[in-house]
């Protein structure tokens, strides 16, 4: 059982790097590629999951004042 932590080491070592490089190698080869239509589409993605996030907090801080209300406890700050 003492190789085992050798073994994963150089398994998790090999998987991780292998992932760096190529994302390393994807994120080079885009910025290679049109910059404005990226640009755009970089901007249009952040909005998108800018306005999701809004929408999902509030729909998570009414819905759990509904369910606190509706459980009867007390929402009182003072």
């Amino acid at each position: 059982m003492e190789w085992f932590p050798i073994l994963a080491f150089a398994f998790k070592f090999l998987v991780l790097g292998t992932g760096m490089f190529f994302a390393i190698k994807w994120h080079y080869d885009q910025g290679k590629k049109g910059k404005l239509t990226e640009r755009r589409a970089v901007l249009r993605t952040a909005v998108k999951v800018t306005v999701i996030f809004v929408i999902l907090a509030l729909i998570l801080v009414f819905g759990t004042y509904f369910l606190a209300t509706k459980l009867g406890m007390d929402l009182n700050l003072s």
